[in-house]
């Protein structure tokens, strides 16, 4: 089964065949909502609402673990992510889909593990160099292709807490850092995901250019809601695009 998490147009009922809710509950707690399941493309597909389906839960409150385990404990092996966030380079633009190949936490208050203790002399440390499926990857850049979306095949995302935006000091450090784009969200959840054994990768929308760009006026909320909800339909375009391609 493949695993959606996201945000707005994930949730459109047309995108799901034979779509209904399920009720899930974990030892970690209540999912974010209730998992739409369903069909496309023949493949059984699980929709989890990152913020709520209203999305009235913050970044810092999102129940990550609850969610992650609420897919596994269902069946699913494979989780595509999507997000929007801010651009930290010239080259990425409003609307431009970025293929995340590694990330930054920058965050300080999430729940990062499932493993809150150790058995004796069993000690858990998961490899976290490659954090995003490579064969996922792959294929949403070939779906990119194919649709002719604008999209860069890499790019290291920095997850920060989060509600607020950034200062211009913070932005301008994290693109001396690395960081490409900018969210609240990836992190802990490609984490969680690794330490459970289920391949996840992450297409993310640019909608911004944070604070850093001067002659760019500094991140809004409705400037992120506006290019999303424009743009959001090339992102589910190049889900279905790739849920057909998985065996």
């Amino acid at each position: 089964m493949i695993g959606l998490i996201g945000g707005s147009g994930l949730d459109n009922p047309d995108i799901l065949q034979n779509a209904s809710d399920i009720e899930r509950s974990t030892s970690y707690g209540i999912p974010s909502s209730p998992i739409k399941v369903g069909t496309i493309a023949g493949n059984e597909v699980a929709i989890i609402a990152r913020h709520g389906r209203e999305h009235t839960i913050p970044p810092s409150r999102v129940n990550n673990r609850a969610n992650i385990m609420a897919l596994k404990q269902i069946g699913c092996d494979v989780i595509l992510a999507t997000t929007a966030v801010g651009s930290l380079r010239e080259e990425i633009k409003r609307g431009d889909l970025v293929i995340v190949d590694q990330f930054i936490d920058f965050t300080r208050r999430r729940d990062l593990t499932f493993y809150d203790s150790f058995n004796p002399h069993s000690p858990v440390h998961i490899a976290m160099a490659e954090p995003f499926d490579v064969e996922l990857r792959e294929k949403l850049i070939s779906g990119c292709r194919k649709l002719m979306l604008p999209y860069h095949e890499r790019g290291t995302v920095i997850t920060i807490e989060g509600p607020r935006f950034s200062t211009r000091a913070e932005s301008k450090m994290f693109r001396l850092w690395g960081a490409d784009i900018i969210n609240m969200s990836i992190a802990p959840e490609t984490i969680l995901a690794n330490e459970v054994g289920i391949k996840y990768a992450a297409v993310a929308m640019s909608t911004d250019y944070d604070c850093w760009k001067l002659d760019e006026v500094p991140v809004s909320w409705e400037e992120v809601l506006h290019v999303f909800s424009t743009n959001a339909g090339n992102v589910t375009k190049l889900l279905c695009e790739v849920i057909k391609s998985i065996q």
